[in-house]
């Protein structure tokens, strides 16, 4: 089946309030910035040379391989144009509408939580399991964009099929695949940490005397595995957090200290940063759209 790829969005976002399935193929692509979304993401590699950063591990990803990545998993992916273009499936989904879909004998966000047993972010398919998912994907894409009598139930009915078979395989112990050979523990190990105290006080120089380790070391491996100083991590993990906390309905000045920043002026700067807009702002969006 013949399909017109969509333009590469730095943007990251999506526009609608219950999915979106992208298809893409580049043979240049500008470099994506280390980020997260407040949804679910199933990316599905047809073709190109890709390592994907997924927290502080890193993966050799081949074609034929699916990735689950969670709204609490900071990610970017980093690709070699040259060798190969470089298409993909890539599914954005809300939680709302995953819980929406599942029944009482089939959670279908299983798959995507990241505090389930056994949770991995790289699953590697078998070819009949591989001309599953794209057989599907492929035709989610195509009836997710037509207007045409019933494409409605079409597309709800192809997306459930779709969550249900990841969740089938995600439950399968023999796809779940890890090459992240070039991952130092000790940079694992410190991801962990800040994902536990990110609202405590942290720095390079704390992390590196906990650990053990020279802060040059530190600085050189963890800007290798992860994409990005520690300190930015720091910052990012954090307003992560917060913007999840803000979704949940916390006020920001409740918030700012829950997540580790001194003040609520330095909180506010960052958060205007990263996302464009304020917290009070984003929260009075999250309200009307309510």
């Amino acid at each position: 089946m013949a399909l017109n790829p969509m333009q590469f969005d730095p943007q990251q976002q999506m526009r609608r309030q219950d999915f979106e399935l992208q298809y893409k193929r580049d043979s240049y692509l500008m470099d994506v910035d280390l980020h997260h979304h407040d949804f679910y993401e199933i990316y599905y590699l047809v073709s190109g040379d890709v390592t994907y950063t997924i927290e502080s591990r890193l993966y050799k990803v081949l074609p034929g391989d699916l990735l689950l990545i969670s709204p609490r998993e900071l990610h970017q992916v980093h690709i070699r144009p040259e060798h190969a273009a470089y298409e993909r499936y890539v599914l954005w989904i809300h939680p709302q509408l995953i819980e929406k879909l599942s029944a009482e004998d089939a959670d279908l966000s299983q798959a995507l939580d990241p505090t389930r047993p056994g949770y991995g972010n790289q699953l590697r398919l078998q070819l009949p399991d591989q001309q599953r998912i794209r057989g599907l994907m492929e035709q989610l894409y195509v009836e997710s964009q037509t207007s045409v009598f019933g494409s409605g139930l079409i597309t709800t009915s192809l997306l459930t099929q779709l969550l249900v078979t990841v969740n089938r395989l995600a439950l399968r112990e023999d796809c779940h695949f890890e090459d992240i050979s070039r991952s130092s523990k000790t940079v694992s190990r410190v991801v962990a940490y800040i994902n536990l105290h990110y609202s405590e006080p942290l720095s390079l120089d704390l992390l590196a005397e906990k650990f053990y380790i020279s802060k040059y070391h530190l600085s050189h491996e963890f800007q290798r595995q992860v994409g990005t100083s520690v300190g930015r991590y720091i910052q990012k993990k954090r307003l992560q957090i917060a913007r999840q906390l803000l979704i949940q309905g916390n006020k920001p000045n409740n918030v700012f200290g829950i997540c580790g920043f001194g003040d609520y002026t330095g909180f506010y700067r960052a958060f205007k940063a990263e996302y464009g807009t304020s917290p009070r702002e984003f929260t009075s969006t999250l309200e009307q759209s309510l």
